[in-house]
């Protein structure tokens, strides 16, 4: 009893253990989700970045490379230009990507300029439609460009002089309020001369540029991109992306909105040095911002606020570019939908993973339990079996060991009783041979080794001889049996002897637990297809818990042990054995008190 508390409490305690093991897992699963879908987050979003940063670079060398003063179209320079030209081809990954470069001067009625890479010089030629529409859209709002996405084309601008850079004092100057006199200071921008027209070639950018960078970028297919322009039609990809993971802005001609810091902090002036200005701390800060363009277009407003007291002075250098430089749109999607849903689908497969695991060991833990316990069950019923067999054999040898002692000190000596001897020893002898024979049979079953021989049956045949057989046994007990077979019955593939064998165990068993009543009843019936032999009594009856466990093998009733009726627990066993091998089912009905019916269903 103590052993079975400790068993017991041994395994809820794994059980539990194991329980443990699986939330624990899940809270680990839950905060490893979390740092991957974060870093995964930051990963696309650099590598958007970083895709959309070459992409720019490849497009602003081909820009900036070509941004000449307007003495080089005065005096026709073509060797600068051409220059120009080679040192951007030398560096360049993708050299198709340029396929024309026109010039525009400020005359409208005049000729472009188209420059002939062979020759290294410009030749007049005449507009064509796509480049006389680009020349009116940035003539007419030169706010427009530099860059002409549906046309694949780039303007870059020409200005009057030769000077890149003004130097600027930045003084401290009273802003007028509004309604007041006066203006702020502005820095004003030079003539235009003329524009570059720098013609792209949309099959280099959309067949070689986008396709490299996506290899570079996102090499294995993890992720679904795509380009798209301000109006989000497609450029690039499929356009099947319905929510981004991470976007990044492209076609951006310059730095845009840089702010350099030079943080100076003054030394205080004492009485051995009375030097100024002198720096001890220096560094670069770097921030962004929106300029406010004035109503010219050459011109833009800058407002530097006057620092609070006890704040460090700071020079700045500034660059900056339009607000709107950025014509197309990476998008950046995870093929699973969503980087969370990604993350979400793994952490729920790497959980049934566990919990598939948790299962099959529970399962397992269940399992061997339960096959203690049946072979535990199974152990004592072996247990039974020796009891009862040798009890069984014991009462036909005695009997037979008695009447041979009689007959063996001559105490029969008349004909009359020698016979009967002789009848009463070879009675208890079938008896003993019926009971070693089936037991035979039932080693045989449960080996496996058990042989058939199938042929076409007749089942009122088959009937017939189990009656014939279990006919001394009715007689002795005087019971009354009704038979109901339908005719015309077809005949099945059986082995007659073993199927006859099985209902005689049958017959026999409503003789033994027949409680008084001497009416057996035998039927068989063919419908479905299927051929049903039923053998039904008005016995003692079986109760429902036993009848989960009647076709096991050494398995007796508790009433009928109770009871001492003798048996060994092997007869039904041995029928499911012989009908489950002709390919059919035994089943039973029974109620306590009133009878039971054992059905053989066989197919025919």
């Amino acid at each position: 009893m103590k052993r079975s508390w400790f068993s017991g409490l041994l395994i809820v305690g794994v059980i539990g253990l194991l329980t443990l093991f699986l939330g624990l897992q899940y809270m680990w699963l839950t905060e490893v989700s979390e740092a991957t879908r974060e870093r995964m987050h930051k990963r696309v979003e650099t590598d958007a970045n970083r895709f959309a940063e070459d992409f720019d670079r490849e497009m602003q060398a081909a820009y900036y490379n070509f941004q000449t003063p307007a003495s080089v179209w005065r005096d026709s320079a073509w060797d600068e230009f051409s220059a120009r030209y080679d040192f951007w081809k030398q560096k360049t990954l993708y050299p198709e990507l340029i396929r024309g470069i026109y010039f525009f001067g400020k005359d409208a009625d005049a000729k472009p300029l188209k420059y002939d890479p062979d020759k290294r010089e410009f030749f007049p030629t005449d507009a064509d439609a796509a480049l006389a529409e680009i020349r009116d859209r940035y003539s007419k709002d030169p706010k427009s460009g530099p860059v002409y996405d549906d046309a694949f084309a780039m303007v870059v601008p020409i200005y009057e002089g030769d000077k890149r850079m003004d130097h600027v004092m930045i003084r401290r100057v009273a802003i007028p309020r509004s309604g007041g006199g006066g203006s702020p200071p502005m820095v004003t921008m030079p003539d235009r001369f003329g524009s570059l027209i720098v013609l792209l070639d949309e099959p280099t950018i959309k067949q070689h540029i986008l396709p490299d960078l996506v290899q570079k970028y996102f090499p294995e297919g993890d992720f679904k991109v795509d380009v798209v322009n301000r109006s989000d039609q497609p450029v690039f990809g499929k356009n099947d992306i319905t929510g981004s993971d991470a976007t990044a802005k492209m076609f951006d001609m310059s730095p845009n909105n840089l702010m350099f810091f030079g943080i100076r902090e003054p030394s205080p002036r004492t009485a051995e040095d009375h030097r100024a200005g002198v720096v001890i701390d220096q560094r670069v800060e770097t921030h962004t911002f929106d300029r406010t363009e004035a109503e010219g277009a050459k011109t833009f407003n800058l407002e530097l606020r006057t620092p609070p007291e006890n704040a460090r002075l700071r020079t700045s250098m500034i660059a900056s570019t339009g607000t709107e430089n950025e014509p197309w749109k990476l998008r950046v999607q995870h093929a699973s939908g969503s980087i969370d849903a990604f993350v979400s689908g793994e952490r729920n497969k790497s959980f049934l993973i566990g919990l598939g695991v948790y299962l099959l060991l529970v399962g397992g833990i269940v399992a061997i339990l339960l096959s203690a316990m049946r072979s535990r069950a199974f152990a004592r019923r072996q247990i039974d079996f020796v009891s009862s067999v040798s009890h069984e054999f014991r009462t036909p040898l005695a009997v037979i060991y008695t009447a041979g002692e009689n007959l063996a000190d001559g105490v029969a000596k008349e004909n009359d009783q020698v016979s009967r001897y002789g009848e009463l020893i070879k009675g208890e002898g079938k008896k003993l041979s019926a009971m070693v024979e089936q037991i035979l049979e039932f080693a045989g079953a449960n080996s496996g080794k058990q042989k058939y021989r199938f042929s076409s049956t007749d089942v009122e045949g088959v009937v017939h001889d189990a009656l014939h057989e279990c006919q001394p046994l009715i007689d002795s007990g005087g019971f009354t049996v009704e038979t109901d077979l339908q005719t015309g019955l077809p005949p099945i593939d059986a082995d007659r002897v073993a199927l006859s064998s099985a209902v005689q165990n049958l017959i026999a068993n409503s003789v033994k637990y027949a409680n008084g009543s001497k009416w057996i009843k035998i039927t068989a019936k063919n419908g479905g297809g299927r051929v049903k032999i039923a053998v039904e009594d008005k016995g003692i009856g079986i109760s429902s818990d036993d009848l989960r466990q009647i076709f096991e093998p050494f398995y007796r009733a508790k009433q009928v042990v109770d009871a001492q009726i003798s048996g060994n627990g092997l007869g039904l066993n041995l029928v499911k054995k012989i009908v489950e091998a002709h390919a059919g089912k035994v089943s039973v009905e029974s109620t306590p008190g009133i009878g039971s019916v054992f059905t053989i269903d066989l197919p025919n």
